[in-house]
């Protein structure tokens, strides 16, 4: 039977016993040490039963213990990932500032930024990023790989020198991209999701100078897949390899119906 009994002659010489609740006088009910379910029977305050025998009964649930470890190393990790990401952030803008959007970027800065921002990624993965807010509204280009953007074979003073914008709506699942000088050129775009993170992205008008408007022609699509997202940075990447970094700076902004 798994009890531990120990008979005294009086009930209430136990004076000398460890409690860690008050006793209730020599009253008390029987208790039982349950074997199995990952209980472990500690005494917490001496039970009288019948002929002065004194049971101990305080169970402490392993099971409970157990089921606490996951969660509180979960949230360790959790807030492990978020400093690294925070480290991580701070070290891809310090690398991209003076690289003018990526046009004056060398080999040896792209590998360079490349890496930091795999880091990035993979320290905090955008999880579904279609799915939330924090995608909604205008975003300034930091930096890309891409050469349709920045132009690099043109004279300096041709190349798109003002900023640069693309905004995002995912309830309407628009977005569009906008220069401003010297050409403020826009275009605007429907997207389809094709997972989670990733949408396809089908050109329907282009804007020259922010004015005339020509119908975007059938070959005017892509694709863009959300790598890391938070409340003030985005990085993209495209379906031509093509690498984007984004800082949110108008979260209400809408795009064009």
């Amino acid at each position: 039977m798994a009890l531990v009994s120990h008979s005294l002659p009086s009930p209430c010489a136990s004076k000398h016993l460890l409690a860690t609740s008050p006793s209730r006088g020599c009253a008390g009910s029987r208790g039982r040490l349950p074997a199995g379910n990952g209980v472990i029977a500690l005494t917490a305050a001496p039970a009288v039963g019948r002929r002065g025998v004194v049971r101990w009964r305080a169970p402490v649930s392993l099971s409970s213990f157990s089921s606490f470890l996951p969660s509180f190393f979960k949230n360790n990790k959790e807030k492990e990932d978020e400093e690294k990401a925070a480290r991580l952030k701070e070290e891809l803008l310090a690398a991209i500032a003076p690289l003018d959007r990526g046009a004056e970027a060398t080999p040896e800065d792209k590998d360079r930024v490349e890496e930091i921002a795999r880091r990035l990624e993979e320290a905090r993965p955008a999880k579904e990023p279609l799915k939330s807010d924090l995608l909604n509204g205008k975003w300034e280009l930091l930096y890309t790989t891409s050469t349709s953007i920045l132009q690099p074979q043109r004279p300096k003073f041709l190349r798109p020198f003002g900023t640069i914008y693309q905004a995002i709506n995912i309830d309407t699942l628009r977005a569009q991209n906008m220069e401003t000088l010297p050409y403020f050129n826009q275009v605007t775009a429907n997207l389809v999701p094709l997972t989670s993170r990733r949408v396809a992205v089908k050109f329907d008008y282009f804007k020259i100078f922010s004015l005339i408007q020509i119908k975007a022609p059938g070959r005017g699509k892509g694709e863009l897949e959300i790598t890391y997202l938070d409340e003030e940075l985005r990085v993209s990447r495209g379906d031509k390899g093509n690498l984007f970094v984004l800082k949110m700076v108008d979260p209400t902004y809408r795009v064009p119906l």
